[in-house]
């Protein structure tokens, strides 16, 4: 469950999330304590839940249906709510994500936060120290659903090799991650490509961006910064990052040989 940032009348899914927590209990006569224990937390934090300063997991919403019997209530006002656990700054990006037809997405360190497994995005937010690893990583698995439709968008992503090399969690974590690239490498909508160090320096050495394409609208571009980051949708921006991509789609291996790296590497690690 991830501490909110800011927090405004606009919120109002995670105020009735709140609320319906207060409203079963009150109806079934049952404590703010009781419910902790249910969802094995502390009552502090189901306060907190309850006046909409905190952000549900994915875990507590399952705990407090079967404890009111509410048949999925929470379970599908979940998905409603999470958004909120991401920082406001990048609301707008994930619901604009959800709603893009391609998705263009460089990285310079990390595996993209679409193509991660659970265990290693969880060793990535750990190593933030973020002030709740839970929330932000049920919300990260959460952004994934898009790839699981019955028609996901169309998701290009390269990454430097730096990115497939960096060792992240212990050996079966970057295994198992490097695995479900080569996984997803066999899905049609899906390409990954790599960079290879051997390019040298290149198109995306100025850091990670990701440009979303729609069936109707504008096009935006996502740039990565340390604090924040920061959504761009200025014609002449998009067609920067637009041409940056296509230079770094000539630097990369192709299909193949990026899917024969990860599959080296997979060999390398842990020896």
């Amino acid at each position: 469950m991830a501490v909110l940032e800011e927090q405004d009348e606009t919120d109002s899914m995670l105020k009735f999330f709140g609320d319906e927590l207060q409203r079963l209990r009150a109806e079934q006569g049952h404590s703010q304590q009781s419910l902790a224990t249910a969802c094995f937390c502390n009552r502090t934090l189901v306060n907190k839940i309850e006046n909409a300063k905190r952000v549900p997991s994915k875990n507590f919403a399952l705990h407090a249906d079967a404890f009111f019997q509410s048949g999925g209530h929470f379970e599908r006002l979940w998905p409603l709510v999470i958004k909120y656990a991401y920082p406001s700054w990048f609301r707008p990006y994930v619901e604009l994500e959800k709603a893009a037809a391609i998705i263009r997405s460089f990285e310079t360190m990390v595996i993209p936060g679409l193509l991660q497994t659970r265990a290693y995005a969880h060793a990535i937010l750990a190593a933030g120290r973020s002030n709740d690893v839970d929330g932000l990583l049920d919300a990260r698995m959460e952004r994934q659903a898009i790839l699981e439709r019955d028609v996901p968008p169309e998701l290009w992503v390269i990454m430097d090799e730096n990115a497939v090399r960096r060792r992240v969690g212990d050996v079966t974590v970057m295994r198992d991650q490097l695995q479900h690239l080569l996984d997803l490498a066999e899905c049609p909508s899906t390409v990954i490509q790599v960079v290879p160090l051997s390019a040298g320096a290149h198109a995306g050495i100025g850091g990670p961006f990701h440009s979303l394409a729609f069936a109707e609208g504008t096009p935006v571009v996502h740039v990565d910064g340390f604090l924040k980051g920061q959504l761009l949708a200025d014609p002449s921006e998009v067609r920067a990052a637009d041409r940056a991509y296509d230079l770094l789609l000539g630097a990369a291996l192709d299909v193949r040989k990026s899917a024969d790296l990860i599959a080296n590497v997979m060999k390398e690690v842990g020896t």
